[in-house]
């Protein structure tokens, strides 16, 4: 599984702080996610990404192992 998060977030012209305010999200975890820090971030913390970037849950999440 991989979080495609900073793709979807420059789609919206949306910076880490944008996201953050928008989401709630902190930013430390927003960059932590982007960057792979945090790989298993919970059910919560991807929704309300989701719903600030105006996509799925499930548009967030990549399956990794596509084309392995």
């Amino acid at each position: 599984m991989q979080i495609i998060l900073k793709e979807l977030r420059e789609k919206c012209a949306m910076n880490q702080h944008d996201l953050s305010a928008r989401s709630g999200v902190p930013q430390p975890m927003i960059s932590e996610i982007e960057r792979g820090v945090v790989v298993n971030p919970t059910i919560r913390t991807l929704y309300r990404l989701s719903l600030a970037l105006g996509c799925t849950v499930a548009d967030l999440v990549t399956d990794d192992k596509k084309g392995a």
